[in-house]
Order: structure tokens, then sequence, then C-alpha cells
């Protein structure tokens, strides 16, 4: 499996530094992934949806260590370089 696409679109949040997309081998979307500024630097958080208890569980994830750190690398380069770019964040709406 391979990451063909990712889109990131940068925003001015607090933690939430970008939401993303990524394409996986050209046949598969996954939406909603979150770069988050946290104590140690940044990481990518899978997209989640919030249950009933008030508890957040994941969508979608990688099953591994190994396919976990190969999204993440290819997601926190292209961050990289959209901001290097001068990829300006957009406001998040609190609604």
């Amino acid at each position: 499996m391979q990451v063909t696409e990712v889109r990131v679109f940068p925003v001015e949040e607090d933690k939430l530094r970008a939401y993303v997309t990524i394409t996986l081998d050209h046949c598969f979307v996954i939406r909603d992934l979150k770069i988050i500024h946290g104590a140690t630097g940044l990481f990518v958080s899978m997209p989640s949806k919030k249950r009933k208890d008030g508890t957040y569980k994941d969508i979608a994830h990688p099953i591994n260590n190994e396919t976990r750190r190969m999204v993440e690398e290819k997601i926190i380069a292209e961050y990289n370089r959209v901001l290097a770019e001068g990829g300006s964040p957009t406001p998040v709406d609190d609604d």
C-alpha cells in the first residue's frame, strides 16, 4: 500500500495545525486526519467519531507502527512543504 496523494489544509487553532486528506493506491480516500502540535512536536491524529458516552473512537487507523510511521512521515513532509510555499492557515469556525 502506498500513500499516493496528500492534501493539507492549514488552519489557525490552538493545537490543531491542519486537516488532511490522503489517497491510498490512487483508489481509496481517507478524510479528516488532523495534524496536532503536542508536547513532543507534530503528530497525526486519525479520523474519529464521538460516541454516545462522550469518548472518541478512531474510524480508520493503521494497524501497525510501520504503517503509521510511513503515513505520518508523508503527511508531515507535505505539511512542511505547503507551509514553505506560503500556504496560509484559515481560521476554524467553532460552531
